[in-house]
């Protein structure tokens, strides 16, 4: 298998919290699949943690758009993002012909990562990714499954912010395309229009303009990363549209495609 059939897909939380978005997208993966890409997934869960903290009196609290990890939540990333939410795309997608494997960065030193910073508890920055598994996996005809949870050498545990691990995982994997499925329609530039094509520099722009703040900045900044090492494009489009990953792949220009630089 080529390179540029190398995919990585990252699925926002939200889309998988009905069964069924869950399993609509399930059916669009498994389709790349039987296209011929090799594919990893790599999903969020952030509505569903704050939903099961809630259920147990405990309020979510967020800086700059990363959950406070305090020792006690770290049982309910477990639970939550490499438990619930990843097992049951797992079923979803293993109806639908994939033999999907369930992971997070914990399994093989897949991802490795660091505390971020004390105040933010078990949050984690990524420092490192190995691609060992998730290559012998696609190779053997598997469909890894990456929960957004990475660990370190001495058995400790981080929440890492799931945009971040698709990048990690994308860029270590080699992936030529890495396709974010979200809420949104798009980048919005200043007229609230979406932006079909973005560079690099135009990217930055918009965050130091002060337009795209909160989590399209961080979305972006993920973006920038990835392009920086060697993904040679990314694509943030609306999840919910209409099998939005066959037509991305097929070259519709839904939502925003990031580049470094637009083709001389």
């Amino acid at each position: 298998m080529s390179a540029g059939n190398r995919l990585l897909v990252k699925l926002g939380g939200t889309l998988l919290d009905s069964a069924d978005s869950r399993d609509r997208l399930a059916a669009q993966v498994s389709a790349a699949r039987a296209a011929g890409y090799e594919l990893v997934v790599v999903h969020g869960g952030g509505k569903q943690m704050t939903r099961y903290l809630a259920e147990r009196g405990i309020e979510s609290q967020f800086v700059n758009g990363l959950r406070v990890t305090l020792p006690e939540i770290v049982d309910a990333v477990l639970k939550v993002f490499a438990g619930t939410v990843n097992h049951e795309l797992v079923a979803s997608l293993n109806r639908c012909g994939s033999a999907a494997v369930g992971l997070s960065g914990i399994d093989a030193f897949l991802v490795e990562a660091e505390q971020m910073d004390p105040a933010l508890g078990a949050v984690g920055r990524v420092t490192k990714s190995d691609p060992r598994l998730l290559e012998l996996l696609t190779a053997n005809g598997y469909l890894p499954v990456v929960a957004c949870v990475a660990g370190d050498r001495l058995g400790r545990v981080y929440n890492v912010n799931a945009d971040q691990m698709a990048v990690a995982c994308a860029s270590a994997f080699g992936a030529s395309q890495l396709i974010f499925l979200t809420d949104v329609d798009g980048v919005l530039d200043g007229s609230k229009q979406v932006r079909p094509v973005l560079t690099a520099a135009e990217s930055r722009q918009l965050i130091d303009d002060g337009i795209a703040t909160g989590g399209m900045q961080a979305k972006l900044n993920a973006a920038l990363a990835a392009l920086r090492d060697g993904v040679r494009q990314v694509r943030i489009v609306p999840g919910a549209a209409e099998n939005v990953l066959g037509r991305v792949l097929a070259g519709d220009e839904i939502g925003t495609r990031m580049v470094l630089a637009e083709a001389a």
